[in-house]
């Protein structure tokens, strides 16, 4: 399985997600709803990042819950 990298700035207040390997990315779009979509140059989504992401919660960590659905 491919490994997802999640980084939390916790001065920027953003989330983002790679689900490739950043160096690969080319270009960058942000959508109406605040989010980042990190593109390769085949225009293929690699990675996301959300804007303004304050969770509720002040504890520093960041909980992460992994779910796989076999295809």
């Amino acid at each position: 399985m491919e490994k997802i990298k999640v980084v939390h700035d916790l001065t920027g207040h953003t989330l983002t997600v790679w689900m490739d390997d950043p160096g690969k990315e080319s270009v960058c779009e942000e959508t109406t709803d605040e989010v980042v979509l990190m593109k390769d140059a085949q225009g293929r989504v690699i990675g996301f990042e959300l804007l303004h992401f304050r969770p509720e919660v002040t504890d520093t960590s960041l909980s992460v819950e992994t779910v796989v659905h076999a295809s």
